[in-house]
């Protein structure tokens, strides 16, 4: 495959790449950021960003790049869907289609051919980290809709995955409108497709992690609790022995302020787990 640097920008002790290359996944060319620090790099944290983010938001916005230099451990910030394409509704709303993957794999009637964000993340991604960037270890984390990318791929791929955490993520998406609104479009209406695209439902259904999961959730955020539904995988998690963490923020909102002021503490947490 043909990875392509498009933009390379010295940051701290590394630089803040932008790439893009064909995907055989979504059948489109998809983009990905990242923070390279110098030196050997073993490790990498994918960040999944959330609606209406593309591959720069995190990379730009969170500050991440201080923190993870020194070390031998990069981060990637893919696309959140595919691009250049016209399928019906698909730049309609924000909340679905264009910037909207919600990284699930479609089977809905031209969705289908390209909206597989989960094997983008989980195969292409991952391959593309591997055998492009060498690195031995991964973890994964994101926002919003990208924390319930990050909770799902966490939960499924555990051994993949050496650790996951959290921003504000959509937890129990067949429970919340965005969540209906987008499993409906993506799968259509057999409901019991959409249980493995929901974290608090998988949890139930006793796929589960050995260690702990992370997320970080502002009291003033605009889409909490009814869209978030954060209480209900602390519920679940509790019932089926899931060690998880949440941390309610006080006076947080759903941005990347938010996310800037807690991203050293999640950085550490996936670094610690990528050590091991």
């Amino acid at each position: 495959m043909t990875v392509n640097k498009l933009k390379s920008n010295k940051t701290f002790d590394g630089y803040t790449n932008i790439y893009q290359h064909p995907s055989s996944v979504t059948k489109t060319d998809m983009k990905f950021s990242t923070y390279e620090p110098s030196g050997n790099i073993e490790n990498c944290i994918i960040w999944l960003s959330g609606l209406t983010c593309n591959e720069e938001n995190f990379i730009t916005k969170a500050g991440a790049q201080k923190y993870l230099s020194g070390t031998s451990t990069m981060i990637i910030c893919p696309d959140t869907s595919p691009r250049g394409l016209n399928l019906p509704q698909e730049h309609d709303a924000y909340d679905f289609g264009s910037g909207a993957g919600f990284y699930v794999n479609a089977t809905t009637e031209g969705y289908k051919d390209h909206y597989k964000m989960y094997d983008y993340i989980v195969h292409e991604l991952v391959g593309i980290l591997k055998d492009q960037f060498k690195v031995k270890n991964i973890s994964i984390m994101g926002h919003s809709m990208g924390g319930h990318g990050a909770l799902i791929m966490g939960l499924r791929e555990k051994d993949l995955f050496k650790s996951v955490s959290a921003f504000s993520p959509i937890v129990n998406p067949v429970n919340c409108a965005w969540g209906q609104k987008a499993l409906l479009g993506y799968l259509g209406d057999d409901k019991k497709s959409w249980s493995q695209y929901d974290a608090s439902e998988l949890l139930k259904s006793g796929v589960k992690r050995a260690d702990t999961i992370l997320i970080d959730q502002g009291l003033s955020d605009e889409f909490y609790p009814a869209q978030l539904c954060t209480k209900n995988i602390e519920e679940v998690s509790s019932k089926v022995g899931q060690s998880i963490t949440v941390n309610y923020r006080e006076d947080f909102d759903h941005s990347y302020y938010f996310i800037s002021s807690f991203i050293e503490e999640h950085i550490a947490f996936h670094i610690k787990s990528l050590s091991q």
